[in-house]
């Protein structure tokens, strides 16, 4: 059964990924090393990307839902140089954002960013995402350093569904053929994204069966895996595809309107 991780096990989550984004970036022997998933970056640039990334999200949550932006990262939003320091501030920038939603809760409105979605403009909705935020970007800083662990399972399981909703939610019309899209993770969990003249939504599927209509594709894999090809991070060919996989190029060239 498909369940929505609840408020305080999004809190939990981004805590326990930021702490192994800290141990990848303390075992690194070096900042200035090229994160291979993410091109023209070195893990300094990573570091701070998430230190001022979870920053300027604690600012903006705590903005409430008046704001029409991303606001300015609160405190110091530049990472400093040395190797411990780093760490502790990656720690506080963690922690304020934390604290931040929890004296939000998952209902007070914000701004988000991310438009028309099937994911709501709240401190929850910004809490889900940031889990994967934190999960993708400790499995690059561990790529660079060494071999990265999957995604824990209970991350990857929302991942997926979050990131269908936020980035392939759209009311622009399909300019092809209506088809299906299918992901199924080996862990027993299904989704369905249609693309149709009314757009694009994803629909859980049931756990055990398929929909009776059969997909213009189905993307099978672990759920981690479904996270990281989703993120970009791995190529289609890793995964298990039943149908046309030029539907998968079509999804990837198509910017909608909205």
């Amino acid at each position: 059964m498909h369940k929505t991780l609840e408020f305080p096990d999004l809190l939990r989550l981004i805590d326990e990924r930021a702490t192994a984004f800290r141990a990848a970036i303390a075992a690194a022997p070096s900042l200035d090393l090229p994160v291979p998933t993410c091109p023209g970056w070195t893990l300094s640039d990573l570091v701070q990307h998430i230190g001022e990334g979870r920053r300027r999200w604690a600012a903006t949550v705590a903005a409430g839902p008046d704001a029409t932006s991303r606001t300015p990262a609160q405190g110091d939003a530049v990472a400093p140089q040395e190797r411990e320091a780093v760490l502790t501030w990656l720690a506080a920038s963690t922690e304020l954002l934390l604290a931040t939603l929890r004296e939000a809760g998952p209902d007070q409105g914000c701004f988000t960013g991310w438009g028309n979605t099937q994911t709501p403009h709240t401190a929850g909705g910004v809490a889900r995402h940031q889990v994967q935020e934190f999960a993708v970007h400790t499995y690059d800083a561990q790529l660079t350093v060494g071999e990265p662990a999957a995604l824990p399972v209970e991350v990857a399981l929302d991942g997926v569904e979050e990131t269908l909703f936020i980035t392939c939610f759209t009311t622009s019309a399909w300019p092809h053929k209506p088809t299906a899209f299918d992901f199924h993770a080996t862990e027993g969990r299904s989704w369905r994204l249609t693309a149709d003249g009314d757009g694009a939504r994803t629909t859980r599927l049931p756990a055990a069966g398929e929909d009776p209509d059969a997909a213009g594709i189905s993307v099978r894999g672990t759920a981690s895996d479904l996270v990281l090809y989703l993120y970009d991070r791995i190529p289609a060919h890793s995964l298990q595809l039943d149908g046309d996989p030029e539907l998968l190029d079509l999804l990837r060239a198509w910017e909608p309107e909205d």
